[in-house]
C-alpha cells in the first residue's frame, strides 16, 4: 500500500524503520515543525524529520494539519493509509478522510486503558502489571477509535517508563505492519472499544513529578520510575531542585518522611510507610551523580527532601 507516515519523537523511529524495510511503499512523513531546544534553544528537527531526510522522503512539517495547503498536498500524494505513531496534534476529519483505509494509530496501552498523551507514564506510575500496544483507527475523538490489533508487555518491578515504552516501540512496529498487511488483504477486523475501563493518561506536568514524601514508598517508587526519563522526578533541598533517578524500597527502620538517612553504602529517605534508598541525583546545575556522592557533598544531616 501507498503510506504516509506521520509521527514525531524517538519512539516513532522503530515504526518508521518497520515500514521502510516492508513491502508498503512510504511516500512521504508528516511530523510536527523543528522546535528550538537545548541551552542555545536552536531550532533542531524532530527525530523522525531527521530520519525522513536521511531517507530522501518528502516530508511535510504543517503548523497544524488544518492548514489548506497541507490538506491539498496530502490528497495528492493518494495514500492508502496514514500509520501514526506519536505525532504530536489532533488530525482534522478532513485529513482523516483522505486515505481510502484511513489513519492508523500505534497506541501505547490496551485501550480502552490509558487514552492521552502519557500511557506508559500512567501505568508505571499507577502499578499497572501488564500493559500493552495497539493499533486503531483514528477517531476525532481521543483514542476512541476501534482496535484492530494488540499485543501485551508485561511491566517489570523496576521498570522505568522509559524502558517499558522502548520495548513496546520496537515491539509495537512489527505489530504495525501486520496490521497494514491484515488491512491490504482484506482480513483486519476492527473492533469498537468497550464503554467500560477508561482511563485518560494526560502529560505528566513538572509538578506533578514532585516526589510527595508523605506517600508510601511504593508509591513513591513506582512515580520516579514512571516520571523516568521524562519529565524526570524531583524534590528540594536547602530550596535547590534536586532531580532524582530510580529509588528502591528498603526494609527496616526509616527515618520520618523526607528526612535524610546516610551511611557509608547509601543514602535513604523516609516516606509514609518506610524509606526509599536514592540511586542517582542531579543537583541544580550539576551532572548526575550516586547519590552517596552528593551526599558526601552536601553533608546532609537531620534535613529533610520537600
Amino acid at each position: 500500500m501507498r503510506l504516509v507516515f506521520a509521527g514525531t519523537p524517538e519512539v516513532a523511529l522503530p515504526s518508521l524503520e518497520a515500514l521502510l524495510a516492508s513491502p508498503h511503499e512510504v511516500t512521504a512523513v508528516v511530523t510536527r515543525p523543528d522546535a528550538r531546544a537545548g541551552r542555545g534553544r536552536r531550532s533542531a528537527a524532530s527525530p523522525v524529520a531527521q530520519r525522513a531526510r536521511e531517507a530522501g522522503l518528502p516530508l511535510l512539517q504543517p503548523a497544524t494539519p488544518r492548514e489548506p495547503d497541507f490538506l491539498e498536498e496530502l490528497a495528492a500524494l493518494a495514500p492508502d493509509a496514514c500509520p501514526v505513531v506519536a505525532y504530536g496534534a489532533l488530525v482534522p476529519r478532513a485529513a482523516l478522510d483522505v486515505p481510502r483505509q484511513g489513519w492508523l494509530n500505534l497506541h501505547f496501552s490496551l485501550l480502552p486503558a490509558w487514552r492521552g498523551a502519557a500511557p506508559v507514564q500512567r501505568a508505571v506510575a499507577a502499578g499497572d502489571a501488564l500493559t500493552g500496544a495497539c493499533v486503531f483507527e483514528l477517531e476525532e475523538g481521543l483514542d476512541t477509535g476501534p482496535v484492530l490489533s494488540s499485543l501485551t508487555e508485561p511491566v517489570g518491578p523496576r521498570d522505568t517508563a522509559g524502558d517499558l515504552l522502548q520495548r513496546l516501540a520496537v515491539r509495537g512496529a512489527q505489530l504495525l505492519v501486520s496490521t497494514l498487511d491484515a488491512l491490504e488483504a482484506g482480513t483486519a477486523t476492527a473492533v469498537p472499544q468497550p464503554a467500560d475501563g477508561v482511563s485518560l493518561a494526560p502529560k505528566i506536568t513538572v509538578e506533578e513529578a514532585r516526589v510527595d514524601w508523605s506517600a508510601p514508598a511504593e508509591v513513591v517508587d513506582r512515580r520516579v520510575r514512571g516520571c523516568t526519563p521524562e519529565p524526570g522526578a524531583w524534590t528540594t533541598f536547602r530550596g535547590e531542585r534536586l532531580k532524582l533517578g530510580p529509588v528502591l524500597p528498603v526494609e527496616g527502620d526509616a527515618p520520618g518522611p523526607g528526612r535524610v538517612l546516610v551511611d557509608k553504602r547509601r543514602v535513604l529517605v523516609g516516606t509514609g510507610t518506610g524509606a526509599v534508598e536514592l540511586g542517582q541525583v542531579q543537583p541544580a546545575g550539576k551532572r548526575a551523580m550516586p547519590a552517596v556522592d552528593w551526599a558526601r557533598g552536601v553533608r546532609p544531616g537531620d534535613e529533610e527532601l520537600q
